[in-house]
């Protein structure tokens, strides 16, 4: 339950993150933060802060309406936090993936997609999309230790692959090797009097007699 007080100089309300909201990550708890800083007003943004697995909005005492506003803004989202679309940065930190991993999971359908978002770089009129994931998809692949087996599997497809790039260079080298062979002659090269094309023709005819 969300624990509150007031004091004479501040108002202040705390909430705490949930290990299924979190899922062990601190950098998704982070993103949460920052999720919910984003739904805030500008005059209320900075009044939120994360400390551990608590998310504390701590605002003076003449500030009232816009710490209830807050308030109802923090406790809306913290009832949505479970289900909040998981970002690349933080399911590599959830599932300890590099984001090579992540981009080469992604594109052969391992790791699936929950949709994308777009969002504006801070400071910069530049966009940019990029993947989300489903936190309970996310959740399922923490608790079977898929990892190491998409890591295992892609450990053989490499190996698989250099197998048939050998077996590929060493079919080209000899095809190369077949078209570079002389042709054999049509003659003796030590005979000094080849006969010509259909000699044997000519003679069984007796003509040569």
């Amino acid at each position: 339950m969300p624990k509150t007080a007031k004091t004479d100089i501040e108002l202040l309300r705390t909430w705490t993150l949930s290990a299924a909201a979190t899922l062990g990550s601190s950098v998704r708890a982070k993103g949460i933060l920052q999720e919910i800083q984003a739904r805030l007003p500008a005059i209320s943004k900075k009044s939120v802060v994360l400390e551990g697995s608590e998310i504390t909005l701590a605002m003076p005492a003449s500030d009232k309406a816009a710490f209830s506003a807050a308030v109802a803004v923090i406790s809306k989202t913290m009832d949505e936090v479970e289900t909040l679309p998981v970002i690349p940065r933080e399911i590599q930190d959830i599932l300890t993936i590099k984001t090579s991993e992540r981009h080469r999971w992604l594109a052969d359908g391992r790791l699936p997609s929950a949709g994308t978002r777009t969002v504006r770089l801070s400071g910069r009129a530049r966009r940019i999309t990029f993947h989300v994931f489903d936190p309970k998809v996310v959740e399922d692949l923490l608790d079977r230790g898929i990892v190491d087996e998409w890591r295992e599997e892609d450990i053989e497809a490499r190996a698989e692959k250099r197998r048939r790039a050998a077996y590929q260079a060493k079919l080209t080298r000899s095809l190369k090797k077949t078209k570079k062979a002389p042709k054999k002659p049509e003659h003796d090269p030590d005979d000094m009097n080849p006969k010509p094309r259909g000699w044997e023709e000519f003679d069984v005819d007796g003509l040569l007699r």
